[in-house]
């Protein structure tokens, strides 16, 4: 597998997934659309959040039941690879195929996509 090595380090990769939003944030994605936050466009851009009552609704949800833990890993791509194909983790889609529920959370982020151009541009 190759190097996906990030530009920004995990205090700031964890925090954009905590106090983000939808549009930068894959797990936010999910988290919404399992909660069945509306996902909308915002201002003029494509850019599609839960708006920021929606957002907010997830910070906290997050907050009060999302936790973070890791290990040091030289290679954290070859670890994550392994744990995905050896673990049930539902909510992650890459590399996951053989999950049981890939499919319909795939749905599910595709469906949301597909209704915010169709809703009330979000602020």
């Amino acid at each position: 597998m190759a190097n996906r090595t990030s530009t920004q380090n995990l205090r700031k990769r964890v925090r954009y997934h905590y106090r983000g939003n939808a549009a930068g944030s894959t797990l936010r994605l999910t988290l919404g659309c399992l909660l069945g936050l509306e996902l909308r466009r915002v201002g003029s851009s494509k850019r599609m959040t839960f708006g920021k009552a929606g957002e907010a609704t997830l910070s906290q949800w997050m907050a009060d039941n999302a936790r973070v833990c890791w290990i040091e890993q030289s290679e954290p791509w070859d670890l994550e690879s392994r744990l995905i194909s050896q673990l049930d983790l539902p909510l992650n889609l890459d590399q996951n195929r053989h999950n049981a529920f890939h499919s319909r959370l795939k749905e599910l982020r595709a469906q949301a996509r597909q209704r915010a151009p169709e809703l009330a541009i979000s602020s």
